[in-house]
């Protein structure tokens, strides 16, 4: 995270002007352009300072979509796709003014193929609202953040979740997209076949890119059965050491197992005063396997086998789904949590990730260096694949604090970088982290502006995220 990210780009006056009266006699009261609404659209979860858009657009269908980006297009206006606001890194900012793409009336699933396991949605359906709509069918989308976020946010930021570690992430698991680009058209990236070497692969290119080189109209993405049989566990260890060592060796044995979740002890204080639990405060692994009666009790116990080794004696296995929906909500609230053990306090939530063997070093590390400048920041991690969360706890009026936060993660970016990890595992770079990128990209970043002059000429699509042209 870096404030001195967040700056304000070259407004357009002209062509705001333009584009609003455009949109206001084009879309009528689907277009928004209060100070409440326009307050609402570019607010974050973080401390960044917020930027507003000039007008809100309550997209409804794809043609409205279409008409929007035109009228940006031919004026030379930013164009912000906004799902629910739940980023962390100040995607759905305005730096430049311009135009934010509400997608919450486009929520509609559009088809579901439940023989090929695939669906198709549109940007706005967030994931909860799939899986309740999925659930006669016996199918669910993995993919779970944190948040209850949209599926076209999920898809831009290339989000993740607890259940990584099986079913893989947003890029693993999103088929096809349509995207209406810089010439106000709307392209198919791909087909629902399962494999294809057909050309460059456009949808990878629009997962993850954040916005900026296009706005997404619809996502189909991959579904799995629902397992016959999900068991879950809980246990605890002496040293946060010792919690990362049993994952590692979970993963490298390869227990197929389906969510491991790392939390520490401040962490663990917090969830059992938020969410009602009564564990020891140690350094804790939760875990979830899917499969069938025999086979999840068969990885319940050599995993029972493994942490033992590490010095866990307390493994605690439940097939009842009530226990394990309280175990899980309890970890989705974690941010909640964090946030109640001191509420006169702002939360900066930032994350890495690094290969799998180096779990160990770099959470020992960031704990060591959370103790050593007295920090409030409680660890969170999908360890299965290399990736925690830092909840810093700090008061973002004091400037004082501000800086040490700001220097606490960057030190933290740098230590993944330095074990062949990332800035961030799945919250993205908006602008937060577009000095951390700028480090790990080093000449790919090029490249990468490279394809968004040819895509995007104009710089039109979320101008000042990821890097600066």
């Amino acid at each position: 995270m870096a404030l001195k990210d967040v700056v304000s780009g070259t407004r357009n006056e002209a062509g705001i002007a333009a584009v609003l009266t455009v949109l206001k006699r084009d879309l009528g009261e689907k277009f928004q352009t209060g100070q409440s609404f326009r307050e609402q659209h570019a607010h974050t979860t973080t401390y960044l300072t917020t930027q507003l858009p000039d007008g809100v657009a309550f997209v409804e269908t794809a043609d409205d979509v279409k008409t929007v980006v035109k009228a940006c297009a031919e004026h030379k206006v930013p164009v912000i796709p906004f799902g629910t606001g739940s980023s962390l890194e100040g995607q759905v900012n305005a730096p430049s003014g311009g135009i934010s793409i509400d997608f919450s009336r486009m929520n509609r699933i559009i088809e579901v193929n439940a023989e090929d396991l695939d669906v198709t949605v549109e940007p706005g359906v967030n994931r909860e609202q799939l899986n309740t709509y999925l659930r006669d069918t016996g199918l669910f989308f993995p993919i779970d953040p944190g948040a209850n976020a949209s599926i076209g946010g999920m898809a831009s930021t290339r989000a993740s979740g607890t259940n990584a570690v099986r079913y893989g992430t947003m890029k693993d698991n999103v088929l096809a997209v349509t995207a209406v680009t810089a010439n106000g058209e709307e392209i198919r990236t791909g087909r629902r076949a399962r494999k294809s070497s057909a050309g460059y692969d456009l949808t990878r290119l629009f997962v993850g890119a954040e916005g900026t080189l296009g706005v997404l109209t619809s996502v189909t993405l991959r579904l799995q059965g629902i397992p016959e049989k999900i068991a879950g566990g809980v246990c605890t260890f002496e040293t946060i050491k010792a919690a990362c060592d049993a994952v590692i060796m979970t993963i490298q044995i390869g227990i197929p197992v389906a969510r491991i979740e790392l939390l520490d002890e401040v962490q663990i204080r917090a969830c059992n005063a938020y969410s009602g639990l009564g564990y020891e405060e140690k350094p804790t692994l939760f875990v979830e396997f899917h499969g069938t009666e025999e086979t999840t009790a068969l990885q319940s116990q050599q995993f029972a086998e493994i942490v033992a080794e590490f010095g866990s004696t307390d493994f605690k296995w439940t097939g009842d789904a009530q226990e394990r929906n309280k175990l899980w909500k309890a970890r989705h609230d974690a941010y909640w949590a964090s946030r109640a053990l001191a509420p006169h306090l702002d939360g900066l939530s930032t994350d890495v990730c690094v290969p799998i063997s180096r779990l160990a070093d770099c959470v020992v590390e960031t704990q060591r260096d959370i103790m050593e400048n007295n920090m409030l920041a409680p660890i969170v991690g999908h360890a299965g694949d290399g990736n925690f969360h830092v909840l810093v706890l700090f008061d973002g009026k004091d400037p004082d604090s501000v800086a040490k936060t700001e220097a606490f993660v960057a030190r933290l970016n740098r230590r993944a970088l330095s074990m062949d990890g990332t800035c961030t595992g799945e919250h993205g770079v908006g602008q937060g982290k577009m000095s951390f990128l700028e480090e790990e990209a080093g000449p790919a970043l090029d490249t990468m502006r490279a394809i968004k002059r040819s895509l995007d000429p104009d710089n039109i699509f979320n101008p000042g995220k990821l890097f600066r042209l």
